[in-house]
């Protein structure tokens, strides 16, 4: 699966996989990987700036952590990040059941 298919929903992915827990970039990538059994790869040069955005919009906040000397940022949903990832969930649902079934037959 090719990363174009995330484009358009990478922040709602990444809302989805801060909901259990605050994580740095790599690390969020890693759960999406591991979340999609490997067919959702984010390269750094989208994941950095999609996480970027959705700091700005309000939705994660950051800060920085040390660990083994290495300086990193974490990220976490805020209130609002946590309700946008819920209403963002069901809309997927009404959304991925729609288009399932116009494409139903064809694959």
């Amino acid at each position: 699966m090719g990363t174009n298919l995330i484009r358009g929903h990478l922040e709602g992915l990444l809302l989805a996989v801060l909901v259990d827990d605050p994580g740095h970039g790599y690390e969020l990538g890693q759960r999406l990987a591991l979340r999609s059994g490997g067919q959702l790869g984010v390269p750094e040069g989208s994941l950095y700036p999609a996480l970027q955005r959705l700091e700005r919009l309000g939705l994660v906040g950051s800060s920085w952590s040390s660990v083994e000397g290495r300086r990193r940022r974490v990220y976490a949903l805020t209130a609002a990040g946590r309700r946008h990832a819920s209403e963002a969930a069901r809309d997927w649902v009404v959304f991925s059941t729609a288009v399932g079934q116009v494409l139903d037959g064809l694959a």
